[in-house]
């Protein structure tokens, strides 16, 4: 996640290189002083970046340039070449950006340019809000905030969050921090410090009670109301609770919070096995992460497959095997039906013991404060394709969300750290008056071991998996059909083919 300094790659742009040497729609990778510099040829014009992507990290060099922006590789983010502005999550920083120069058939990097903020946008439909208030402190409450502030908004924004802790990244949660690989300081989306100088006003630790739309006060538990003109429900999902006798034993866990990573990271220090519940991404990243501290670990679940709901059987089979060669032993087509002290007993008769269990059974969106509201639902808080809800004026965005999407032409709702993102942008955007609907083509990733799964579109059904590649060789591409047209696609190790992917939907969406 962090750039290395230590070796420059490259030419020293400083002392320029031929303007042959970069073709039309070329990308080089060079130095600038002590930082790696990406330069971009569009016609005739060259554009000088940094070389990484602000989420992770990810070489921008092996990205796709699309338009006047290019993507990364590996979490789909995307960068303006002329400002370096960070356009789409799951990157908020924006990269550096180098004067360039052309003369005598060469290119010559000059000095990195001040960061101007982005201009303010024209001035939305009706009248700016002077109070808006977001429910929930994940990705898309944060993602929103965020924006607000960045457009330059002016107003309150208010954000409680029933968590401890401010907002983080998440996905670290299952991967490379719970395998100890990633510090602390990597966790937080920001500071504490962003929330008080971008006048955010962060209650953690906040409960809300109720909505009354009638009035346009969010009523918190000890009573008090706090006003709004704008509304986000950005409540996120909760991880669904076993139900099982002795489940609520302190060394049986859930993972959704730093704090639930935290507990498990603790437990693991002393412990030899672990029994994971669930073969989804969260409890397979899990068992990966517990792998990598040397911890035994058994994956209990119902599927005859790992995945393969939303993968497919092969894939299912491949993350089978590949977790089998990293030491998980497998108990599927199997479930606990009872955990007695360090014992799990299976409904198949078998007993396993483990020092700890993690429970990933799945999450429930959490839309009773919705419903409460007087919302419309189905299956999530049914929002339009400006993420509006029912209720004028109350928005929804994040694994609440059920929207229409334009590219499956289907009401969706997904439970992606990226979709989140991107929504509280759009959420933003349309509490501000702006009118932009949500059309981003979803995208996730997960990682298991040194292998990283990127999936773009979405596919609750299909008739046929078209493979290209070898998925035991770790190299391919699978596309998701239904009736002969492409929905989703999964992809190992073939990230310019991924982004190509995303490009095409977007382009088939009218």
């Amino acid at each position: 996640m962090a750039e290395d300094h230590t070796k420059l790659n490259g030419p020293d742009l400083a002392e320029g290189i031929a303007l042959s040497d970069l073709s039309d729609g070329g990308k080089l990778v060079g130095h600038c002083g002590d930082e790696q510099v990406l330069l971009v040829r569009r016609g005739a014009e060259v554009f000088a970046i940094g070389a990484t992507c602000t989420h992770y990290g990810g070489p921008l060099v092996d990205g796709l340039v699309v338009e006047d922006a290019v993507r990364c590789p590996w979490h789909h983010a995307c960068f303006d070449l002329r400002t370096g502005e960070a356009l789409r999550a799951p990157a908020f920083n924006p990269l550096a950006c180098w004067s360039v120069e052309q003369r005598d058939g060469r290119i010559f990097v000059g000095e990195k340019r001040k960061r101007t903020p982005p201009k303010q946008r024209d001035g939305g439909s009706g009248q700016i809000p002077e109070k808006i208030v977001i429910v929930g402190g994940g990705a898309a409450g944060f993602a929103a905030a965020e924006k607000l502030r960045r457009e330059h908004y002016q107003g309150s924004i208010v954000m409680f969050s029933n968590d401890e802790a401010p907002p983080v990244d998440r996905p670290n949660l299952s991967k490379d921090y719970l395998a100890g690989k990633a510090p602390e300081d990597w966790i937080p989306l920001r500071t504490e410090g962003f929330y008080s100088k971008n006048d955010i006003d962060l209650r953690l630790n906040a409960n809300v009670a109720s909505i009354d739309a009638r009035s346009g006060e969010v009523v918190l538990a000890d009573g008090a109301r706090i006003p709004y003109d704008r509304l986000l429900l950005a409540t996120g999902a909760e991880p669904v609770r076993l139900t099982i006798p002795g489940a609520d034993q302190p060394h049986v866990h859930t993972l959704r919070s730093f704090a639930d990573c935290k507990a498990i990271i603790a437990q693991a220090a002393t412990a030899r096995r672990a029994i994971v519940l669930g073969a989804s991404f969260i409890g397979l990243e899990v068992a990966a992460a517990l792998r990598s501290r040397d911890i035994e670990v058994h994956v209990v679940a119902p599927e005859k497959r790992p995945m393969e709901r939303v993968l497919g059987p092969q894939m299912g089979d491949f993350i089978r095997a590949l977790h089998e060669e990293n030491g998980v032993v497998f108990h599927l087509e199997d479930t606990a039906s009872s955990i007695d002290g360090k014992k799990v007993k299976l409904s198949s008769g078998d007993t396993l013991a483990g020092d700890f269990v993690v429970a990933g059974i799945g999450v429930r969106p959490r839309t009773g404060l919705a419903e409460t509201a007087g919302l419309i639902l189905d299956r999530g808080v049914v929002v339009n394709a400006f993420l509006e809800t029912s209720v004028p004026g109350i928005f929804a965005a994040g694994d609440i969300a059920r929207w229409p999407d334009p590219h499956s032409g289907e009401n969706i709702r997904v439970e992606h750290w990226v979709v989140a993102e991107r929504q509280g942008r759009t959420a933003a955007l349309n509490m501000l008056g702006h009118g932009e609907k949500f059309v981003a083509v979803p995208f996730f990733w997960s990682q298991h071991y040194d292998v990283p799964i990127n999936y773009v579109g979405h596919a609750a059904q299909w008739d046929e998996i078209a493979v290209d590649g070898d998925i035991a060789a770790k190299d391919c591409l699978l596309r998701f059909k239904r009736e002969g047209r492409t929905l989703a696609i999964a992809s190992i190790f073939r990230d310019t083919e991924s982004l190509k992917a995303e490009v095409e939907m977007e382009r088939q969406i009218t």
